[in-house]
């Protein structure tokens, strides 16, 4: 380094405030210290030679105080730096870690989570470590399993959007059969509900649910992907229950459902679901509800639109305003569930109607062309059974001659 230089640096340095080094990188903290070094040693050289050369107090006193300057901001910069090393070291220490350095349970959880997310967007392998955050079973080598951990919050948790949840049940077991019954006798007679005993008669006292595939997309925009773990987990959630909750009640209550799916809908001629009849829906409603069997009508509950629901009381009322007051199932005798999809009443048990998801879902990505957006995708298989036809009756309407 030049005498200029190592003047100009000097300058520079007495005008120092030493605060702008928390400032600084770690590869800059580096090259100020050695400059400060090779300076510091410059100096200490002068003052030798100054004495050995017969100056005067005055000259060694100037130069020492020169001396004294360069060393102070020499051992401050590299304490600055080893504290910034120290650091970094650490930081790289539990990016090797992993998740092994998260202590929190449920913040290791959401990593894990915005990992397997970020992995999927980026086209990287998933980490074993990963998976076993969230539950992943080793035996199925991780090729086409939804993690334990992501399959109960995405799946099994109860969603307010989709109306069956709570009332239907909902599973997440790999080939699920079930009885349709949940007991037996060993004498065939006590079924008293003769609907109920052809219907086991004609069609086997087990239901087997199968895999039918469907797609779920979020779209993840790349400041979202690059934010905080809590935020990325939270925007990809809330957008693949949002999609379970939208197909559950898609093929639930389609009125044509699509190839393959007729036996999930509540209105499908497959299922074959008696339709009782009234002059009006209330009447219709009241047929249907006295039509079950006392075994399905005791937990009975009925799903109708809303808009359904405000012309019985509109009818009822004839301009009584305390009938609007009154809850539904006061007014209709049992207990009421709100559902768009709804078309017609369906009145009956809906424990007897069973969500059920089958492990294998795969993570994908796909990108909106027309938006820019990537997707985060997850292909599920589920089935949707109506276990027992014969624990539900729709409610619908004639017209009188």
């Amino acid at each position: 380094m030049t005498k200029n230089k190592f003047a100009a640096l000097n300058a520079q340095l007495l005008n120092l405030n030493l605060q702008e080094f928390g400032n600084k990188t770690l590869e800059e903290l580096r090259m100020s210290k050695v400059s400060l070094g090779q300076y510091y040693a410059k100096l200490e050289a002068e003052m030798v030679a100054l004495a050995s050369n017969g100056a005067t107090n005055e000259e060694l006193e100037a130069k020492e105080k020169e001396v004294q300057n360069a060393q102070k901001r020499f051992e401050v910069v590299a304490a600055q730096y080893d504290k910034v090393e120290a650091e970094t070291k650490a930081k790289f220490a539990q990016q090797r870690a992993g998740l092994a350095g998260i202590e929190d349970p449920k913040q290791k959880v959401v990593s894990a989570k915005a990992s397997l997310i970020r992995s999927t967007m980026r086209g990287k392998p998933i980490d074993t470590d990963i998976r076993a955050a969230l539950g992943d079973d080793s035996s199925t080598g991780g090729g086409k399993f939804l993690p334990k951990t992501v399959s109960n919050d995405i799946i099994m948790e109860p969603l307010a959007k989709n109306p069956l949840r709570g009332h239907s049940a909902v599973t997440n077991i790999p080939n699920l059969e079930l009885p349709k019954l949940s007991y037996t006798l060993d004498d065939d007679d006590f079924i008293a509900d003769k609907e109920t005993a052809k219907e086991l008669e004609l069609t086997g006292d087990t239901v087997s649910f199968g895999r039918n595939k469907f797609k779920v997309f979020a779209g993840v925009s790349e400041t979202v992907l690059n934010g905080t773990d809590t935020n990325l987990v939270q925007h990809v959630e809330n957008a693949l229950k949002s999609g379970v909750a939208a197909k559950e009640k898609k093929v639930a209550f389609a009125t044509t459902p699509k190839a393959g799916e007729e036996h999930m809908s509540f209105y499908s001629t497959q299922n074959g679901i008696k339709v009782v009849t009234g002059a009006d829906k209330y009447k219709a409603i009241k047929a249907a509800i006295a039509d079950l069997h006392e075994d399905y009508r005791e937990n009975a509950k009925i799903f109708m639109t809303f808009a359904d629901y405000s012309d019985i009381i509109e009818t009822l009322a004839n301009g009584n305003a305390t009938l609007y007051t009154a809850q539904p199932e006061q007014v209709l005798g049992k207990p009421v569930v709100f559902a768009d999809g709804a078309t017609k009443p369906i009145v009956g048990d809906f424990s007897y109607s069973h969500f059920n998801y089958d492990i294998g879902e795969l993570f994908e990505r796909d990108k909106d062309i027309k938006t820019g957006i990537e997707q985060f995708v997850v292909t599920a298989w589920f089935d949707h059974k109506i276990k027992l036809k014969s624990a539900f009756r729709i409610a619908d309407v004639v017209a009188t001659p």
